[in-house]
């Protein structure tokens, strides 16, 4: 088996890949094609549909790509059930305090790190044919937990959150640190930043989320070590773009 998405995280790979919205097949195997080193599906802002969610896993895993699920807040049972499927790791929105991110930790990893509950018959465990001991232990390695924070009540918590055990890392959710933060709040700019000191102070992985080219790779050069492009940004930027040819 290849290296996880995590150990090449961990490892210091630059690691860039798409966020997807389902149903969204075609544009998972485009993505694979492409030769993008992961694809993250969105069961938070997309359809949460878990058969839906298991074909597109099935289509990347053909291509060898590793998948990540971002899931809905406070969704402990949907951690559970991605997982089984086989995505590689979670994105956990919302995040706004250390107990939230001990949360995430317990629903994503197995004993004796977290209570995930274990069974070897699911997609994961190849339909029971993986051996016991050998499956828990290769999650409990490579299971990739990212949290989001996305409010200021978040960003002031950040050291506690980030330093979190079996936490991998952090992305800033932009779009709802903007809408949640007043005028007595950091800017948003300012918040963000205030979080990535924080990753990097405690060696912690930072994943971006960003909308171009351009943005990807100033987030990269800025420290991030997970890139991911919104492509619904992306896509509906070109298409807005390609009206031009009408002047």
């Amino acid at each position: 088996m290849s290296a996880s998405l995590r150990a090449r995280a961990r490892s210091g790979d630059r690691l860039l890949g798409v966020l997807l919205r389902m149903p969204a097949e075609e544009l998972v195997e485009m993505a694979a094609v492409a030769g993008y080193d992961f694809i993250l599906m969105d069961c938070e802002h997309g359809p949460a549909d878990v058969v839906a969610l298991r074909q597109h896993m099935a289509l990347a895993e053909a291509h060898g790509v590793p998948v990540l699920v971002r899931v809905g807040e406070g969704d402990d049972a949907a951690i559970l059930r991605v997982l089984d499927q086989g995505a590689q790791g979670v994105v956990v929105p919302h995040l706004d305090s250390d107990e939230d991110a001990r949360r995430a930790v317990a629903a994503a990893h197995y004993p004796p790190v977290g209570h995930r509950g274990f069974a070897t018959y699911s997609r994961a465990g190849r339909f029971g044919t993986r051996d016991a001991a050998e499956h828990r232990d290769w999650f409990l390695q490579n299971t990739l937990v990212i949290g989001m924070i996305e409010s200021p009540l978040g960003v002031s918590a950040a050291s506690a959150i980030i330093a979190t055990p079996a936490l991998d890392g952090i992305m800033v959710g932009p779009s709802d640190l903007a809408a949640s933060s007043g005028p007595d709040d950091p800017p948003p700019a300012v918040a963000t930043g205030q979080v990535h000191v924080e990753l990097a102070r405690a060696g912690s992985l930072r994943m971006d989320i960003v909308g171009s080219p351009e943005a990807a790779a100033r987030a990269f050069a800025d420290g991030a070590g997970i890139v991911v492009y919104n492509l619904a940004h992306v896509l509906m930027a070109h298409l807005r773009s390609a009206l031009d040819a009408r002047s």
